[in-house]
């Protein structure tokens, strides 16, 4: 087991590939999804008023927050993330 200072020692990429590896290991969707929630848009993609109309614009939201996602650019939320990762290693 690591210990925080240990854990904060890697950068937030390699807390990534840590954590990633041990949900999926445990098969913890619920990690996934708190990670979506904390994304620099994931707000915009919760906009919507649930219609069938509305379908295609939230599909291209949600599209974007897993381009934004897989692609690393966490922006102002990165210390939030690189706290989470370090939490869900230690304590999970």
């Amino acid at each position: 087991m690591s210990t925080f200072a240990e854990l904060d020692a890697h950068t937030t990429e390699d807390l990534r590939e840590l954590a990633f590896a041990k949900a999926k290991s445990e098969r913890d969707v619920s990690f996934f999804w708190d990670l979506f929630q904390h994304l620099p848009s994931a707000t915009e993609a919760e906009v919507g008023d649930n219609s069938l109309g509305d379908i295609g614009p939230q599909v291209d939201d949600y599209v974007g927050l897993w381009r934004e996602f897989t692609g690393h650019n966490y922006g102002e939320q990165e210390p939030l993330i690189r706290a989470r990762f370090i939490d869900y290693l230690l304590n999970s």
